[in-house]
């Protein structure tokens, strides 16, 4: 008969087991939320039932989180708390009769960090869960684009560039996600925790995605991105060594020749003077700084918008699209947001630096450097989108020191 022991540890045992099943789940919950609702060619969605799907999830996710969590047991971590600090900001500019969008999104902002805060016990393990679902949904993203593109290839390629048309899903973002997967797989294949021909499929098709979608800051972010990380790696691992010399060859016998036709792909049809404005975004940054705040607004923000130009004197100026998370984030909270993102960058980036050279910091610097990159031609660094969840990411690979083992699953 088994004693009372062995029957109290295999109930603990079932009931880790169960609270560990649920955590991709409430992942694919927070990455859900993040992706913007919109008019989808092939699935008949009305966008008012679209965007109560992705807020609804969620509030789904917060449940369970605290299904387990219960006792709301986190771990310290500065990263959250400064990315609580900055919430705390938005939510006290934003509650002020503003509007009831602006409101919203701080308390959204509020909930979607302390879903984060539930999760922080499951931080830094060994089996990398967390990094590995964030791949993986990705990667089923994605998916759906290529599906797109075989259903109704000129819907997904309106405009000459790729974008979702199962689920509306912009041609930046398709590159986003596309850039980030296909760096994370080859960093895995060079630290040995996936397969070659996992790797090489993963990247095939993130590479066609990258490519399709035209999208300049995306490729720059990533290649940046893997010469940082796989730097980090360069004198502990011979398999890192041989692949950058291979690849500075192909680059001198390929990619020298083929410069004028990366040009025209980059130039994407544009003028000179479109690609010196960087497609009209510095119109909006300029008509960001040229608006007259009051000086609590210009340290602390106006409270969270939709990223659009506001309160500027030319009509014209008024909604258009920043698409700059530095300025986005001077709009809306103000100096204290961008002196917190930088402080946020910086730490990441010394935590980063300082951990024993390995699979977890070249996986981190490589995201660090992706979204300081990409964040230069895109919003969301300051709010609830894909960006905050890939900083999440790299702070549950380096935050703890559990982070730092060899003996990493993937």
């Amino acid at each position: 008969m088994e004693t009372m022991a062995a029957v109290t540890d295999g109930r603990q045992g079932r009931r880790h087991d169960s609270r560990l099943r649920r955590v991709p789940i409430i992942w694919v919950l927070l990455v859900f939320n993040v992706l913007t609702p919109g008019q989808s060619f092939l699935l008949p969605i009305p966008h008012r039932i679209a965007q109560l799907l992705t807020q609804g999830t969620l509030y789904v996710a917060l449940v369970l989180a605290l299904s387990i969590n219960p006792r709301m047991r986190m771990r310290p971590n500065w990263f959250l708390g400064l990315y609580t600090v900055l919430a705390i900001d938005s939510l006290m500019m934003s509650v002020r009769l503003v509007g009831l969008g602006t409101e919203y999104r701080s308390l959204r902002l509020v909930v979607f960090l302390f879903v984060l805060w539930l999760l922080t016990p499951w931080w830094g393990r060994r089996d990398l869960i967390i990094l590995r679902t964030h791949v993986r949904l990705i990667s089923a993203l994605l998916g759906l684009v290529i599906v797109g593109l075989c259903i109704a290839p000129g819907k997904a390629m309106q405009g000459g560039r790729l974008t979702g048309v199962i689920w509306p899903i912009a041609a930046t973002g398709v590159a986003h996600y596309a850039g980030e997967v296909g760096g994370l797989m080859a960093l895995l294949w060079l630290c040995r925790l996936v397969s070659g021909r996992r790797a090489a499929i993963t990247i095939t098709f993130t590479t066609i995605c990258l490519v399709l979608s035209h999208t300049r800051t995306a490729l720059i972010a990533m290649l940046i991105g893997l010469l940082v990380g796989g730097g980090s790696l360069l004198l502990a691992r011979q398999r890192v060594r041989k692949t950058f010399a291979t690849v500075l060859l192909v680059v001198v016998v390929i990619g020298v020749p083929a410069a004028p036709l990366l040009a025209k792909w980059g130039a994407r049809g544009e003028n000179t003077q479109g690609i010196e404005s960087l497609t009209g975004r510095t119109k909006a940054w300029s008509a960001v700084l040229a608006v007259h705040r009051p000086t609590t607004n210009v340290i602390f923000g106006d409270g969270l918008t939709n990223d659009s130009v506001i309160g500027s004197s030319d009509p014209i100026a008024n909604g258009l699209s920043i698409d700059d998370s530095w300025i986005s984030i001077y709009q809306d909270q103000g100096i204290v947001g961008d002196l917190l993102l930088g402080a946020i960058f910086v730490l990441l980036l010394l935590t980063a630096i300082f951990r024993t050279r390995g699979p977890t910091r070249a996986l981190a610097l490589f995201l660090i450097v992706y979204c300081l990159i990409a964040g230069i031609s895109e919003s969301g660094l300051g709010n609830a989108s894909p960006y905050l969840l890939d900083l999440a990411v790299v702070a549950s690979l380096v935050t703890f020191p559990s982070a730092t083992g060899t003996d990493l699953t993937f």
